[in-house]
């Protein structure tokens, strides 16, 4: 259930009207329904109760997806932990209250700087993803005296329904290990003198709304896990990774969560092993929404375009994936309006800073609200300062309260960072010199 909602002619967030925050802190703003947070945590959680045979699953929020600190608390109060894929993000996970012993570390680039930080705080485990990865934790491990607790991401093979810059099991990417090399990594990984294997690491994407191809993959983990248990390696873990879709488009259906489990415990169920999942998107994505002000409005020949005081910079998915969002106005249409193909943009100068291409919108003026919904995953997270533009702020709202958990960057704070080379100083005199 979606928390922005129409009450008394406007759009709400819990409830809040967004007009009042947009009052309050500007625009655009990042609103988050903390509410709805914890409800999808709460429905993941609940899915995979039903089933005894699967235990009580480690739930590690996957912080890429959005990692407001508000955010990862809030997750962390209802018992989850954290799936990163940074030291930054570790750091950041902890900041916020999640224990190390719920942490996992993936990600294909860890640093030695990094692998020793996750030791010495004593992460849950370490999701390797290459052979020279192995190697490089091993030496790190073994010079504290240690053994790095390690499931091996293996690609399955399996390509997912979805867009391709998001897609991770195919046949050959820049994730996890070779499917027919698997058993040789873990063969070399249980002979290192810092290397603990405890279990296998899969994650074939994300956002994907066929079920089909998570059946197949974890078909193909509990195979391994059964050739590996033969090879004398104590597999006690399954990290099934994230990757569960929402629904971007209105009135298309994300997959029920409770299907998901049925297929996981139908294909691992039997292993006994310990699970964990990292779940993103599915816990936050609809929580949030970047609410902007329309500029202008333009009117060329053969098209119209809403230009917004949000751009690319504050939430690039459109752009990067061809993502679809819906655009709603905050202050409801009047009965019977007419809506009219209109192009969504923002600011930026780029051609490609668009929201919405040809979209039916109802009448919108310069000074209106509207919300881009679905926006609670990868895009604060994402932002950047583009064209000197500062990171919008963000908001969490929870029943009728709200709260700036990010407060507006400020132009000060952008440049702050940045310094001139002194050699500069002599330019001003040069150019004097020189006429």
């Amino acid at each position: 259930m979606t928390p922005f909602h129409v009450r008394d002619g406007a759009l709400w967030a819990d409830d809040v009207a967004l007009a009042e925050i947009a009052d309050a802190v500007g625009t655009p703003f990042y609103c988050y329904s903390q509410t709805a947070i914890e409800q999808a945590y709460r429905a993941f959680a609940d899915a995979f109760a039903r089933y005894p045979a699967l235990g009580d699953p480690l739930i590690c929020y996957s912080v890429k997806a959005n990692g407001a600190l508000a955010v990862v608390a809030a997750l962390a109060t209802q018992g989850a932990g954290a799936d990163v894929v940074s030291e930054g993000e570790l750091r950041r996970a902890l900041a916020a209250g999640v224990p190390a012993r719920k942490i996992v570390f993936s990600g294909v680039g860890k640093t030695a700087r990094e692998m020793a930080y996750a030791l010495d705080v004593g992460i849950h485990q370490f999701n390797v993803e290459s052979e020279p990865e192995l190697e490089a934790l091993s030496e790190v491990a073994a010079a504290r005296g240690v053994k790095a607790p390690v499931a091996i991401r293996v690609n399955p093979d399996v390509a997912p329904d979805t867009h391709a810059k998001i897609a991770t099991g195919g046949g050959e990417t820049k994730f996890g290990v070779a499917w027919g090399r698997a058993r040789q990594v873990y063969a070399r990984a249980a002979a290192l003198p810092g290397i603990a294997v405890v279990g296998i690491d899969v994650h074939i994407g994300s956002q994907i709304v066929a079920l089909g191809a998570f059946e197949a993959a974890f078909a193909k983990v509990a195979e391994l896990a059964r050739a590996l248990h033969a090879d004398g390696h104590a597999i006690d873990r399954l990290d099934l990774g994230g990757g569960l879709g929402i629904a971007y488009e209105g009135g298309a259906m994300p997959p029920d969560v409770r299907h998901y489990a049925a297929i996981v415990e139908r294909t691992v169920g039997a292993l006994g092993c310990e699970l964990i999942f990292e779940p993103g998107r599915a816990l936050v994505g609809a929580a949030g929404a970047l609410v902007a002000r329309v500029v202008y409005v333009k009117r060329g020949e053969d098209r119209t375009f809403v230009i917004l005081d949000a751009a690319m910079n504050d939430l690039i998915r459109p752009t990067l994936y061809d993502a679809h969002h819906e655009i709603v106005p905050v202050r409801a249409p009047a009965a019977g309006a007419i809506l009219a193909p209109v192009d969504v943009v923002g600011p930026v100068c780029e051609t490609g800073d668009v929201f919405a291409l040809e979209r039916p919108m109802p009448p919108l003026a310069a000074g209106d609200l509207v919300a881009i919904l679905s926006a609670g995953a990868y895009g604060a997270a994402m932002a950047s300062n583009y064209n000197s533009r500062p990171l919008a702020a963000e908001v969490m709202v929870i029943g009728d309260r709200f709260a700036v958990v990010r407060p507006r960057q400020t132009y000060e704070a952008i440049l702050a960072g940045e310094t001139v080379p002194d050699w500069h100083a002599a330019i001003p005199a040069i150019r004097k010199a020189t006429g």
